[in-house]
């Protein structure tokens, strides 16, 4: 029987090429994003279309999760591997930030993604087998200018997932934390202002960034390698070492970044 894979973020960016590169190795998929015009799109591109599995889903409405993961067991039988890769990104200074949206982007980035995680967590303990991928960020390594909410959602899913991987260890299921540095996809252009609305531009650290095709591939060597943690980047990545073992350099490095 060929391998599952549920992956959210489907749509765009690093999820759309973890499912091209997913289907290309034979996996039956579940694409989830909450826009299904591009999944069903996506879907009728990858090999074997017809094994692939469309199910919407928004990472703010987790009341859905148990049913959703029923219904894909129901369908396909099993749930090999869970593809966090769902969430949205800040540009906002924090002083500016309304609370409520510091609030939205947790809601999707954390609680989201850990509530799907323990809606598919029962299936594969009954298996006694999984793995669980979550894109976490390097600024889930370190603040950054205009990403304070976004920053903290992503350390709070390395607190979570970390514990997580500890406890399931005994039930055969692996946990895999990405932090991806510059990588070129359309993230910035959703990213919240301070006034709730997407920010609608490709920032130069994104443009520049590394290929998302490369970050992919990264990625799935180092789940194939069931490693606990992977920094995916060009030389930014460097910034969690140098903070690790000379943090009064790092903080003078950092300060002059750009953060767009």
């Amino acid at each position: 029987m060929k391998q599952v894979a549920w992956v959210t973020g489907a749509s765009s960016g690093i999820g759309e090429e973890i499912c091209k590169q997913l289907a290309a190795k034979g996996l039956r998929l579940v694409l989830s994003a909450r826009n299904e015009v591009k999944l069903q799109e996506l879907k009728a591109t990858l090999p074997h279309s017809a094994e692939h599995l469309v199910l919407p889903l928004d990472l703010e409405h987790s009341a859905d999760f148990p049913e959703l993961a029923r219904q894909v067991k129901e369908t396909l039988g099993r749930i090999d591997f869970l593809y966090n890769i769902g969430g949205l990104s800040q540009r906002a200074e924090a002083a500016e930030t309304p609370l409520e949206i510091d609030r939205r982007i947790m809601e999707i980035n954390y609680f989201g993604t850990i509530a799907l995680t323990k809606a598919v967590l029962p299936y594969m303990q009954q298996q006694r087998s999984g793995h669980i991928v979550v894109i976490s960020s390097i600024a889930g390594k370190f603040g950054f200018y205009l990403r304070s909410a976004y920053s903290a959602s992503k350390h709070a899913l390395h607190g979570f997932f970390e514990s997580l991987l500890l406890e399931e260890a005994k039930n055969n299921i692996h946990v895999t934390i990405a932090c991806p540095g510059k990588i070129n996809t359309p993230i910035s252009m959703s990213a919240l202002g301070s006034d709730g609305k997407p920010h609608g531009q490709m920032d130069h650290n994104q443009a520049t960034g590394m290929p998302v095709d490369e970050c992919v591939s990264i990625l799935l060597k180092a789940v194939d390698k069931r490693k606990k943690e992977i920094l995916i980047g060009n030389k930014e990545i460097k910034a969690v070492t140098l903070k690790r073992f000379f943090p009064g350099l790092f903080w003078k490095v950092i300060a002059k970044q750009s953060a767009t």
